[in-house]
């Protein structure tokens, strides 16, 4: 169904990927490294990511979105699937240079339109073997499954409760497999997911 996503926070999950851990050389974490976009960041499905002035190189992250759907603390990772609303596909849109100079992530993930989010909400969850694929202007550059996820979806949304509360429209993002690479103006980005959807967002330079 069509949703118009407007969460209080979004709740985004590093290095959940272990090759897209090693491709950036970093160490899986022993536990979710967790950061957050603004709710400012997102888009819908056919809108434009703005590579700002700031940054020389900003790069796609294509990622399940999870949706809360009613008010949680302190949840039992086999009652997470209760407080779910849906599943989305998400682009973490990040300014790797900034990421990298600031160590912290909020800079790099934070710009405007940094976070496409749709193109619909759905109820059903997808099955572990679902694949996940980026492409860009049609060629491929982001291949993986679901199933590759260090921390399941269940762990996450319980991990994450036992820190914040969690509030209905709420959006967590699950990390992304490997494969990330950079953005140009004028190009054309396709996050895929089986049986969730296709975002579809063009990219242009700030004014």
């Amino acid at each position: 169904m069509r949703y118009t996503f407007a969460p209080s926070k979004i709740v985004c999950v590093g290095r959940n990927y272990r090759a897209h851990a090693k491709e950036l050389g970093n160490e899986v974490p022993a536990e979710p490294l967790l950061f957050l976009k603004p709710p400012s960041a997102v888009i819908g499905h056919g809108e434009s990511i703005v590579l700002p002035r700031e940054s020389a190189r900003v790069e796609h992250e294509g990622e399940l979105a999870v949706v809360i759907g009613r008010r949680a603390r302190r949840v039992r990772v086999e009652d997470a699937p209760s407080i779910i609303a849906g599943y989305a596909v998400a682009n973490d849109v990040t300014a790797r240079d900034l990421q990298r100079k600031d160590v912290q992530f909020t800079r790099g993930k934070g710009f405007d339109t940094f976070c496409p989010l749709g193109p619909e909400l759905v109820v059903e969850r997808p099955s572990p073997d679902a694949a996940i694929t980026v492409k860009v202007n049609g060629a491929s550059r982001q291949h993986g499954h679901l199933r590759d996820m260090v921390f399941s979806i269940d762990v996450l949304v319980a991990f994450i409760s036992d820190v914040m509360t969690l509030e209905p429209g709420d959006v967590i993002l699950t990390g992304t497999p490997e494969g990330v690479g950079p953005l140009s103006p004028g190009d054309t980005v396709e996050v895929s997911i089986d049986s969730v959807g296709t975002l579809v967002n063009t990219v242009r330079a700030e004014g």
